[in-house]
């Protein structure tokens, strides 16, 4: 036999109503105390009793589904992050769909018209670039909506991520603390909001340091990792080339690492690594790899709570949240001596172009 709200009222001690506000999620509504709620739901779990999302969702004309748009699900950081935001979601009766926008704007709109035509209950979006028509058109239809591992000023959409700016200051600073001047940074797609933020942190750490910024230094066109091994090779190559590269991501850390290889170059021997991102195995490399870790376990719970606050009133005022990053020092990065410093070629390369 299927358990009741009535089976549920009875254990409890309270009203069918009050069972049925507690498991539909409208407590709030009606001042349900947390005893109450904490007795229904103890109730509801001692008799295995499990809310039918479909019938609930016809109900309250929802779907009981979240649209997750993210500019690529191969890139360990968005994999991790989707089922974060899974787990989360889970917990409150939604199910997910996912679209790969594979970094290309005309892709990611393509899956927002998809997702709001699925009449989605809400949509937790990584965006490409920052052209935000599209966007805001969302916004605009008032559908509940969260940016993760994006913050823009100028949008006025909730949004969770972590602070770019500061993450590549970190990474930075550690490398100057340890005596670099000539360091290089191998950027993901420009014009991204966490590529720009990321090279801000990187300008903005050398500008401090009094160590002026060398285009040839800068190099890189996406987060993958054959755009890391084609751009240290160019950098290895530089008649005066740096002392340590800084790189976007993980994934082109490991392009950095493999062209380090093959060119018999000894990390941090010869050159040292900083990447942003800390996925699992960056401490199982060879070296371990220091690494800016993004708490994207905080990200994604924040994200939720923010995306459910927005769907039971649309009348929240909306939030823009910055995350603390974190540098985990590992054996990636070796010291230069003060002599070493001291004979450390000026920062520029006139003769070498791109």
């Amino acid at each position: 036999m299927p358990v009741t709200l009535k089976d549920i009222a009875k254990i409890a001690g309270v009203s069918v109503s009050t069972v049925s506000r507690v498991l539909h999620d409208n407590s709030k509504k009606y001042t349900i105390s947390d005893e109450t709620i904490l007795k229904v739901k103890e109730a509801a779990k001692n008799l295995g009793y499990r809310v039918n999302a479909l019938a609930r969702g016809l109900r309250q004309n929802k779907t009981c589904e979240i649209g997750v748009i993210v500019p690529d699900i191969s890139n360990p950081f968005f994999a991790e992050l989707v089922k974060s935001l899974a787990g989360e979601l889970r917990v409150k009766g939604y199910n997910i769909i996912v679209f790969d926008s594979d970094e290309d704007p005309l892709i990611e709109q393509s899956a927002l018209k998809s997702l709001i035509e699925k009449r989605v209950d809400g949509l937790v979006v990584a965006s490409v670039g920052q052209d935000f028509t599209q966007i805001k058109k969302v916004r605009d239809t008032e559908m509940p909506m969260v940016m993760v591992d994006r913050c823009f000023d100028e949008l006025d959409v909730d949004s969770v991520s972590v602070d770019n700016v500061l993450g590549s200051m970190l990474a930075v600073n550690y490398l100057i603390n340890e005596g670099h001047r000539r360091i290089a940074f191998i950027q993901g797609l420009p014009g991204t909001y966490a590529n720009e933020t990321r090279l801000q942190g990187y300008k903005k750490a050398l500008h401090n340091a009094g160590i002026p910024i060398d285009k040839h230094l800068i190099a890189g066109n996406d987060f993958r990792s054959f755009n890391g091994y084609l751009k240290t090779k160019y950098l290895l190559k530089l008649s005066n080339p740096p002392t340590a590269i800084f790189t976007a991501g993980d994934l082109i850390a490991l392009g950095a690492l493999e062209a380090c290889k093959e060119n018999n170059v000894r990390i941090p021997n010869d050159i040292s690594l900083v990447t942003f991102d800390d996925p699992d195995y960056a401490s199982y490399l060879s070296p371990a790899v220091t690494a800016i870790e993004q708490p994207i376990k905080k990200i994604a719970q924040m994200a939720v709570a923010m995306l459910y606050d927005r769907i039971s009133d649309s009348r929240n005022e909306r939030r823009k949240i910055l995350l603390e990053p974190k540098l985990n020092i590992r054996n990636s990065v070796a010291r230069i001596s003060s002599t070493a410093i001291k004979s450390q070629p000026a920062n520029t390369d006139p003769n070498n172009t791109r």
